[in-house]
């Protein structure tokens, strides 16, 4: 998820005079330079139960770009209570798998949590995606339910799958009869629905993935993964800013369906009580105008979208793009030129890279500038009680620092399987725990680490597959 530097011949000896505190030269593994952090031991609490212990009454929550819908904090956690309600008057159930083939939206998180709520399990598709594809995702996860567009729903009727419509403008759609059915589920009409027992280890989304082989497979997510990346994630990243989070504005254009605008714009941010922008789709010729008329702070980006970014900021006026805090870059490599191009653009902002997987649920590093360190070519050190490898992919010996090998992973955020598909898993997963990532990476003497080559064969373009 960042940029292709090689700061570090392949066969020369390390540059480290000494070894740091962060690697151990008996196991060749290295821990996070930071503290760890203290994640949740009760076995029963589950994402929606950790997210909105964090209350943030008083501030809005989501924001639809277009029309200016918002939605509070305080009302969230009863929409959700609501939609799962109205699901549970369907007949979903615990372990049932629903289908979210839908654009970003204000919507999104709501049914998100709604199908949490009830120990059900969310799967998602680009909503662009064809019907053979669907087809292939509900044989693969045995999908029962589906939130669509108003298109699609008698398209996956015929699928066998029972698809209720979304509106994508609720001043525009309020009253069309497709959607009778979405207002009846979230209006509160089927009184309060009743709570399973879920624990950590249950099983919460099913995400598709290329993971190294460039094949689609279902990653297997649990409450527990998205506990943990919202805390040595998103909480870990705000913890490391003095910005106020209530005083945050994100602006999500990264795609809901994919972990990356999932993990942020759907989960982790609920928990910071910050305000969420939503573009239901990227638009060029508004970003510029989306930012300045919201007072966006963060805007979390993919690399085409860094571009875009950087030559609408050459064009505007002074007084434009002056909230802008932060621009955080992954999903795929990045150039030294584009990096230096963006921060002569826009040198008030912050701009940081990180790197995650869907197996890593998004958790990987995250680089943080400093007076000491401005590297912004690298991806950053290793997040909160995660632990690396960098294993020679000829020989799987692992190696110091200084050496380029391929990334391997372990922590609490790690996936636990491939679904239905024990021998992709046993390939990515070894018997202790280490997600082999694909990568190749390097340590520097300092812990930030460099990406500089790919193992797999895949090209990701605005974080969909090529």
């Amino acid at each position: 998820m960042a940029t292709s530097l090689n700061f570090f011949p392949q066969t020369s000896e390390p540059k480290t005079t000494h070894l740091p505190d962060w690697y151990s030269p008996e196991t060749r593994i290295y821990s996070s330079t930071y503290s760890s952090i203290s994640l949740p031991t009760d076995p029963l609490i589950d994402i929606v139960s950790f997210i909105f212990s964090h209350q943030h009454d008083g501030v809005t929550a989501l924001i639809d770009s277009s029309s200016g819908y918002s939605i509070s904090y305080s009302k969230l956690l009863p929409l959700v209570q609501s939609m799962a309600s109205g699901l549970h008057h369907l007949g979903a159930s615990q372990g049932d798998v629903v289908l979210l083939l839908l654009p970003n939206s204000v919507h999104f998180p709501i049914i998100f949590f709604s199908v949490l709520y009830l120990g059900a399990v969310v799967t998602t598709m680009n909503p662009l995606s064809n019907m053979m594809e669907v087809k292939k995702q509900i044989v693969d996860c045995g999908m029962r339910f589906a939130f669509t567009l108003l298109e699609n729903v008698d398209k996956l009727q015929k699928l066998g799958v029972h698809a209720i419509g979304v509106p994508e403008n609720m001043d525009l759609d309020s009253e069309k009869t497709g959607f009778l059915s979405f207002r009846k589920l979230i209006g509160g009409q089927f009184g309060k629905a009743p709570r399973p027992v879920i624990r950590q280890q249950d099983t919460a989304a099913i995400m598709y993935s290329s993971g190294t082989t460039g094949v689609s497979k279902g990653v297997v997510l649990t409450h527990g993964n998205f506990i943990a990346m919202t805390e040595l994630f998103v909480r870990f990243e705000a913890s490391q800013y003095e910005y106020s989070s209530s005083k945050n504005v994100y602006l999500a254009v990264l795609p809901m369906f994919h972990i990356y605008g999932l993990s942020l714009f759907v989960v982790g941010l609920l928990s910071l009580g910050s305000s969420i922008v939503i573009m239901r789709r990227f638009d060029a010729s508004e970003l510029v105008k989306v930012i300045d008329d919201y007072g966006v702070t963060h805007f979390p980006v993919v690399p085409p979208i860094l571009t875009t970014l950087t030559m609408r900021a050459k064009r505007v006026c002074e007084n434009s793009l002056q909230s802008l805090k932060q621009v955080s870059c992954g999903a795929a490599p990045l150039s030294r030129k584009t990096i230096e191009d963006f921060v002569q653009a826009l040198p008030h902002v912050d701009f940081i890279q990180g790197y995650g997987m869907t197996e890593s649920t998004a958790v990987g590093t995250r680089g943080f500038n400093n007076e000491k360190h401005h590297n912004y070519s690298s991806i950053g050190l290793l997040a909160p009680n995660m632990q690396a490898k960098v294993v020679d992919w000829n020989s799987d010996s692992s190696l110091p620092p200084g050496f380029h090998g391929e990334l391997w992973l372990r922590g609490p955020a790690i996936m636990q399987r491939y679904i239905n598909n024990v021998e992709a898993t046993n390939m990515t997963i070894d018997k202790d725990g280490w997600l082999r990532t694909g990568d190749i990476v390097c340590f520097d003497e300092d812990g930030y680490l460099y990406l500089s080559d790919r193992l797999k064969e895949i090209i990701k373009y605005k974080g969909y597959q090529a």
